[in-house]
């Protein structure tokens, strides 16, 4: 059974707009509502993904760097990743 994804909306400009947490998701859905969630926000802005399943880390860093958004900061506690990734911007 898949949890839902929760998302929580923050504001500040040092902190991430919002954060994604998709804890008990296995692939391909972390992907799949990571997509869904940047393209939510506007260019330059950051989102925040938590995830626990490990295939995460490979996809997530390849979707990143294929569509020219950018990963600022990894991280992994225990059995938990953490990303934050900044919506690319707009080329004129």
């Amino acid at each position: 059974m898949l949890k839902s994804a929760k998302v929580e909306e923050k504001t500040g400009s040092l902190e991430p707009v919002k954060t994604l947490d998709c804890i008990g998701l296995y692939c391909p859905e972390p992907l799949f509502r990571t997509r869904e969630q940047i393209d939510s926000i506007a260019p330059g802005e950051i989102l925040e993904v938590f995830a626990d399943d490990p295939a995460a880390e490979e996809d997530l860093k390849r979707f990143a760097k294929r569509t020219g958004n950018e990963i600022v900061d990894f991280g992994k506690t225990d059995d938990v990743l953490r990303f934050l990734i900044r919506r690319r911007s707009v080329i004129p």
